[in-house]
């Protein structure tokens, strides 16, 4: 017997699908890679998740699998903020996700097609990188960097609150992340620390509160240039934290989730580059048991 996933008072499952991310389980090399003020960067960016995408341990859910393909918009401007060079992206994503389990007992499936929540992210590199004009850029020497950023989810997205699977959260996050960036020779070596906090969710389920504490993420990154701008990266994200619950029932069990990366980008020309990144997740406790591919196609002028 086959039929779509009802409608289970007292359980709980959450899909979100952001922007070239899997509701805070992406993997970002250069992220804190500095580039002249002014630099206008279009991002045409696909991405293909199959596993058990997000599904909570709240819901009875056995032998779960998903196949969630995801499209995404995104413009970035590099700018200069008290003396120091930063960045501002915005991104809109599409997505399409098929999702199969078995609840209670029952084979059960859903599909969702719509937009995601619009992501905005603000980057400052308080130290080591100078805001710079083109041509003062083109002779700066790459050196450690700190920066910053802010990246906040807007709950735009598609959500019915009849519906246990949604592409839109209902609830708003905001993510501070601090990074270092160590260049050395050839390789570039990247630390970041970031947390996510989450507003309730009061309309889970109809009028029912999903609430979640707060998320708190470890990356590091690995990259190697090689001539003519082509350069790969690994990285590996470690999360921990982020129990959820209903109203004031039992907090699910924390995160503790490890994801590995490798990250490979080439120059077209013309302003064009290619960037296709793959990762998976190698200890799951909490929606981390998939494997995720990306292509990105960006223009810079």
């Amino acid at each position: 017997m086959k039929r779509s996933i009802p409608r289970v008072p007292g359980f709980a499952l959450v899909c979100v699908v952001g922007a070239g991310e899997v509701a805070a389980q992406d993997v970002q090399p250069r992220v804190y890679t500095p580039a002249p003020v002014g630099i206008n960067l279009v991002t045409l960016g696909y991405s293909y998740s199959s596993g058990a995408v997000l599904y909570d341990k709240t819901i009875p859910i056995e032998n779960a699998s998903a196949r969630v393909h995801s499209l995404s918009a995104a413009y970035s401007r590099s700018i200069g903020l008290f003396g120091s060079a930063g960045r501002i992206d915005l991104a809109v994503p599409f997505v399409r996700g098929e999702w199969e389990g078995e609840l209670e007992q029952l084979a059960s499936s859903a599909s969702r097609t719509g937009f995601g929540d619009p992501v905005l992210r603000v980057a400052l590199f308080p130290l080591g990188a100078p805001a710079l004009s083109r041509q003062e850029f083109a002779g700066f020497e790459p050196r450690t960097t700190l920066g910053v950023t802010v990246r906040l989810r807007t709950p735009l997205g598609q959500y019915d609150p009849e519906k246990l699977i949604n592409l839109g959260s209902n609830r708003w996050v905001l993510s501070p992340q601090v990074g270092v960036s160590h260049p050395a020779g050839r390789f570039l070596l990247e630390v970041y620390a970031g947390a996510w906090f989450f507003s309730d969710n009061d309309e889970f389920l109809g009028t029912r509160t999903f609430s979640q504490d707060p998320l708190y993420t470890i990356q590091v990154h690995v990259g190697y240039s090689f001539p003519k701008g082509i350069w790969i990266a690994m990285s590996s994200r470690q999360s921990l934290g982020g129990a959820a619950r209903v109203d004031i029932g039992e907090k699910t069990d924390p995160e503790s989730n490890n994801r590995l990366g490798l990250t490979f980008n080439t120059p077209l020309g013309n302003g064009f580059s290619l960037k296709l990144a793959a990762t998976t997740g190698v200890t799951a406790t909490v929606g981390n048991d998939y494997d995720t591919f990306v292509a990105v196609l960006q223009k810079a002028w």
